[in-house]
């Protein structure tokens, strides 16, 4: 697909993957929008974009979204690309007295369900275009869950499972296209419980994400993802034990 010239809205594009994303989607001319609950982070991001958009929003709450919407309905009518890229994730194992349920509701809301009424609510305007496309952003951990962040690995598992069953659906119906981008650990802001600093650069990330798009990769395997990937296809128990290792 054709990745310049088009409206796109970037969901937690006010740091680490998504940011890297709208640098790089502004360099080929696009025009950006980004979405974050932060108001300082996404002013301090804008002083990196030229011309962008700045919406702060918080993606788990409805009137929230539903402002959102309205918006981009009105000053954006031609939105052609979504890409959903904020999360939520915890650091912790799932023993005795680790509020595993107080974190999987945060994560599930954020990484799964906030991502259902976002596109279900984007989908008529995003249908009306000649062309559109879905982004969701997953996880190399949807191949091999990682017991240090139990819930998030279970997060983006839904959300892969979510993300083949849309893009099946509007095939049938509509122009929208439906990708996936799966990255490996990311060194950001975000990943910093997780030992993110042992991860790819985001700009890395967006490099592959826009390569994908622009030669029609459904699933956008970065990094390691692609071993792991395989690995899992061969034999899914020592997939789970490398990524479980040490």
């Amino acid at each position: 697909m054709n990745i310049s010239n088009k409206t796109i809205l970037i969901t937690g594009g006010g740091s680490g993957i998504g940011l890297a994303t709208a640098q790089l989607l502004l360099e080929k001319g696009n025009r950006l929008i980004i979405t974050g609950r932060s108001e300082v982070r996404l002013q301090q991001a804008l002083a990196q974009l030229p011309g962008v958009t700045a919406i702060a929003s918080d993606l788990t709450d409805a009137a929230s979204v539903a402002s959102l919407v309205s918006r981009l309905e009105a000053e954006f009518s031609d939105l052609s690309v979504l890409i959903n890229n904020a999360g939520q994730a915890y650091a912790y194992q799932l023993a005795t007295g680790a509020d595993a349920f107080t974190k999987a509701g945060e994560e599930i809301t954020t990484n799964y369900l906030a991502v259902i009424r976002l596109t279900e609510q984007l989908l008529p305007l995003l249908s009306r275009q000649p062309e559109a496309t879905i982004v969701n952003v997953t996880s190399i951990v949807v191949f091999a869950p990682s017991a240090s962040i139990p819930t998030y690995s279970a997060s983006k598992a839904a959300l892969r499972s979510y993300t083949q069953a849309l893009r099946h659906t509007l095939a049938k119906t509509t122009k929208v296209k439906v990708f996936e981008l799966l990255p490996p650990l990311v060194n950001t802001d975000f990943s910093t419980e997780i030992g993110g600093e042992n991860g790819i650069p985001p700009q890395q990330v967006a490099t592959e994400l826009v390569a994908g798009l622009e030669q029609d990769v459904q699933e956008i395997m970065v990094g390691q993802t692609a071993q792991l990937y395989e690995f899992h296809r061969a034999s899914p128990a020592e997939a789970f034990a490398a990524m479980n290792q040490g």
